[in-house]
């Protein structure tokens, strides 16, 4: 089955950016988009930089530049297709059996997701679903909060984290969701060496798409009558825990 590119890129936008994406070397990007109307030092700095790297630029109309960057406000007539080399769609992966998955259901603020990005590749998880609907898009602003981590992250594609939680679920992966609430913590749990762990909303929680497919509901005990950390926090508790299992 071929990828489809949404799966195999992240795309930045912005002139600043796309120009830091092409001054890193670590990066490969495959090609920059500059809307037809963009000249000047700008565009000019834009082409010089792709041009001392190898990569195409092709010219595309503005309202296709703010189509494909899903940012009409920010994309300054500019993206960049960087390659992501870990990202895969959920489907592909789980052919490689993959042990601690993590998956976002309605997490919708970039900090958040970029952080948790970082924090799970730094932890080892072995993916991380990112849905196309209902989580932040892999943006400008997720990739800072990640500090440039989600380039490389082992991000998972799929349409919605109740796809994801189904497509789990068939493959026999036990589904544990974060809850303040629940007995069992994330210390105390029988937690399989392959598994899903669902990290909801901060306002809404684990969504109704995923909530018949959860097998186990875990929390992280809290002390000084704190009710809650941060999504991204929890996290990161969450993932280091998983993997520290491992060892």
């Amino acid at each position: 089955m071929e990828i489809s590119p949404k799966d195999r890129f992240v795309t930045v936008y912005g002139r600043k950016p796309v120009l830091e994406a092409l001054d890193d070397p670590r990066l490969e990007v495959d090609k920059v988009l500059l809307a037809e109307g963009a000249r000047g030092p700008a565009a000019k700095e834009i082409l010089d930089a792709a041009g001392r790297r190898g990569v195409q630029v092709q010219r595309a109309t503005a309202q296709r530049v703010k189509v494909l960057a899903g940012n009409g406000r920010h994309d300054q007539g500019v993206l960049a297709d960087v390659v992501a080399p870990r990202m895969l769609p959920l489907a592909h992966a789980l052919e490689q059996r993959p042990r601690g998955v993590l998956v976002l259901d309605g997490i919708t603020t970039p900090a958040n997701v970029g952080m948790i990005l970082r924090t799970a590749t730094a932890a080892g998880m072995d993916g991380i679903v990112v849905p196309r609907r209902g989580v932040a898009s892999i943006d400008p602003l997720v990739v800072k909060a990640s500090a440039g981590v989600a380039f490389r992250a082992p991000v998972l594609k799929c349409a919605t984290a109740g796809e994801a939680a189904a497509e789990l679920s068939a493959a026999g992966y036990p589904i544990f969701a974060l809850d303040a609430g629940a007995r069992d913590s994330i210390y105390t749990a029988d937690l399989p060496e392959r598994a899903a762990y669902v990290l909801g909303s901060e306002t809404a929680g684990i969504s109704d798409d995923v909530r018949p497919h959860v097998t186990g509901w875990l929390s992280i005990p809290m002390a000084a009558g704190v009710e809650s950390l941060n999504v991204a926090s929890a996290a990161a508790v969450l993932c280091f825990e998983v993997v520290r299992r491992r060892a």
